[in-house]
């Protein structure tokens, strides 16, 4: 009874650990992966000379690989020399995350195979404007991910107003749109990614530029000329209480033209407006900020996509990546 647990305690995962201090983890490379098949090869074959035909190697090259792999990973995997060869403790534990591994990699690399003989040609990616500045934007990476996925896909990215944006991805003439959405479109499925903050600002040939926050209220910014975007319907309007606009916009640029002007407020997101500096400021932000989701919309079928769901996984995963601390 005492032997069988000891031998199961042997052959758990954690078992190396428990022999000795924890140690910081060592990353896999390349080059360890073909050290870890030759060592399989040998224990397969029940030592280094009957891996040798297989291995197509002369058997000190094939005791220089192992000695490499235990020099790489700080353990003694087997004993090897006249008395025969015969795995160790450690060995044994080694060899079963090895055949562990090796058996991920085979699956990926099947999957990843599969995945790309299904891909199509092509990707159309919609996306609202002046996301470039903003730190929480898992555009670039997301590329970046799905272009070592599939490298072939052709991407066409198109930019447009989150309404447009949405009737192109209903039309399907876009596979997928990443903005944020005031208005969502039945039949699309909406996946989260992360939040954009917005301020009213002014530039500083404004009334308002030099005057305390303490001194402005809703009332005070009724007396000013105010800005709506055409794309968040009558949101802009209704926070303070206005009939109309003294002007509409249908873009983030053509907002920072008008507030850059000295003439008129608007929203704008942070991350936005931090390019002109001090040219801008932020007008009550514990009254008048509010948080923007952004969101990836498409149709309901995506996941059975094969390109539109790599993409989107892409986007998830880069976008929680971008969100840690």
């Amino acid at each position: 009874m005492t032997q069988r647990r000891e031998t199961q305690s042997r052959s758990t995962p954690a078992a190396l650990s428990r022999r000795g201090k924890a140690r910081t983890p060592i990353p896999v490379e390349s080059a360890d992966i073909r050290l870890i098949r030759i060592f399989l090869r040998v224990v397969e074959a029940g030592g280094l000379s009957a891996a040798q035909s297989e291995l197509n190697l002369a058997l000190s090259s094939i005791s220089e690989k192992i000695s490499a792999l235990e020099a790489r990973y700080g353990l003694k995997l087997c004993k090897r020399g006249r008395g025969g060869f015969a795995l160790t403790p450690a060995g044994e534990d080694f060899y079963k995350e090895a055949q562990r591994l090796l058996g991920t990699l085979d699956q990926f690399s099947s999957r990843v195979s599969a995945l790309g003989a299904q891909m199509p040609r092509s990707l159309s990616i919609g996306l609202v404007d002046n996301t470039i500045s903003d730190p929480l934007c898992p555009i670039s990476r997301a590329v970046a991910l799905f272009a070592e996925l599939a490298p072939h896909v052709h991407l066409e990215i198109i930019t447009l107003s989150p309404g447009e944006l949405l009737r192109e991805v209903i039309g399907q003439k876009v596979d997928l749109a990443v903005g944020s959405f005031p208005r969502a479109a039945m039949g699309l499925d909406y996946l989260s990614l992360h939040d954009e903050r917005h301020n009213i600002y002014c530039a500083t040939d404004h009334p308002l530029f030099d005057l305390p926050d303490n001194q402005i209220g809703i009332d005070t910014i009724r007396e000013h000329r105010i800005i709506a975007r055409s794309y968040w319907a009558s949101r802009d309007i209704r926070v303070f209480a206005i009939a109309a606009p003294h002007a509409t916009v249908s873009n983030m640029e053509a907002e920072a033209h008008l507030i850059l002007s000295g003439t008129y407020l608007g929203y704008l997101p942070d991350h936005y407006a931090a390019q002109f500096g001090d040219q801008l400021r932020k007008i009550r932000p514990d009254l008048f900020s509010y948080v923007a989701k952004f969101q990836v919309a498409t149709r309901q079928d995506w996941q059975s996509r094969h390109a539109t769901r790599a993409f989107i996984e892409a986007l998830q995963q880069a976008s929680n990546e971008l969100r840690r601390p």
